[in-house]
């Protein structure tokens, strides 16, 4: 019978500073906000995270995603040409001002649909990537199952109001981190404040990118019924939050609770993170093997998000056997770690095998079965 033991490290080498604890997160009148970290994916703050609400134009950061993915697949082109037609020139709400029967380069139609958040510009950019803006849609909701986004559905790409078309604020925090993970170079449009055409200037509508040098995207949204909303992403000292409030009741409003939820996230949290991927955490011995040692890790980086200052009170465990008998599969689960700050569990997860291991030939194997007796 295999044998289980539990071990537990100081992941700091360094005392921790002594800083202020948070007594309180902010509390916002908005119907609906989460505060997140980028790499950890950890929440820091929440008030109704998965309620169905109406998205507004946050829906526009689905469709540039569907965009993107086009781009970097090589079914379209920043150069193509994009006639334009007369569904997308009638849109109404926020505009681009493009007109009927023009042709638009799809660089040109990018700027007017994430900076000026132009409802003609997305219609026109869906009707070139699916022909329709039917099929485009989807695409959209076909992504928004792929990323596990549960609390959305579409019916349009530019979030004018319809029945049955909502987004959750936890499926907005998770379609913003992976866009700007999967296109990070696509991303930094977002970040860009504003733009001329056809001799029209027209601003980015995200006001923070004025008042926060750290702010660098992502997308604001209102109709009536949704109010004021803000997806809001920021980065200081390699860190970086996203924040995202729905239903404020002005535009000032959406920025000064954004900016509330960031600060506070900034002041009182750190992220650091805890291992690489294919790092070795810990080595099993092993019997009947070409190798008598082999690595057990995470396949995926380990970002930790934490109150600040309490990096030297996180303490690692790994709960895997002692020895194990070869052969054995690369990535084969072995064990699970758990990170714990103090007595609160912040993490667990598998411990995998982090390279194959053959069977040795018959004497090595006999050898070891002698071994592994006295052992």
């Amino acid at each position: 019978m295999q044998r289980y033991f539990f071990f537990a490290i100081c992941l700091a080498a360094f005392p921790s500073m002594v800083l202020a604890q948070a007594s309180r997160a902010p509390d916002l009148e908005a119907k609906s906000y989460i505060l997140a970290d980028f790499d950890s994916g950890q929440i820091i703050v929440q008030k109704n995270p998965d309620k169905k609400i109406e998205p507004a134009s946050i829906t526009k950061m689905m469709s540039a995603y569907i965009i993107y993915e086009a781009l970097a697949e090589g079914a379209i082109a920043k150069s193509d040409q994009v006639t334009i037609s007369e569904k997308a020139w009638k849109m109404g709400g926020s505009k681009m001002f493009i007109e009927v029967g023009k042709q638009i380069s799809v660089d040109d139609l990018l700027k007017g649909m994430i900076i000026q958040s132009g409802n003609d510009a997305t219609v026109a950019l869906a009707e070139h990537v699916a022909g329709s803006e039917a099929y485009f849609v989807d695409l959209m909701n076909r992504k928004a199952a792929e990323l596990g986004m549960t609390n959305s559905m579409f019916q349009n790409t530019t979030g004018w109001p319809a029945d049955d078309h909502y987004m959750s604020t936890r499926d907005m925090f998770i379609l913003s981190r992976a866009m700007i993970k999967t296109y990070p170079k696509e991303y930094e449009l977002y970040k860009v404040k504003d733009f001329t055409f056809n001799n029209i200037p027209q601003s980015n509508r995200n006001k923070l990118l004025w008042r926060d040098e750290t702010v660098d995207g992502i997308k604001t949204g209102h109709t009536e019924a949704a109010g004021y909303c803000l997806v809001a992403s920021a980065l200081r000292d390699d860190m970086r939050l996203i924040s995202v409030v729905v239903g404020a009741d002005s535009d000032k409003d959406r920025s000064s609770q954004t900016q509330s939820l960031l600060n506070y996230g900034y002041r009182f949290f750190e992220t650091r993170r805890l291992y690489a991927a294919n790092e070795s955490i810990a080595d099993l011995r092993v019997w009947k093997g070409v190798v008598d040692q082999v690595g057990v890790g995470l396949t995926k980086d380990l970002y930790l998000t934490f109150p600040r200052g309490q990096y030297d009170q996180l303490t690692a465990a790994a709960d895997r056997p002692d020895s194990v008998v070869a052969p054995l599969s690369q990535y084969q689960t072995m064990g699970k770690l758990s990170i714990r700050l103090q007595d609160r569990l912040l993490f667990e997860d598998d411990l995998y095998i982090l390279s194959g291991v053959e069977q040795a030939g018959f004497f090595k194997r006999l050898s070891d079965s002698v071994k592994s007796i006295f052992d």
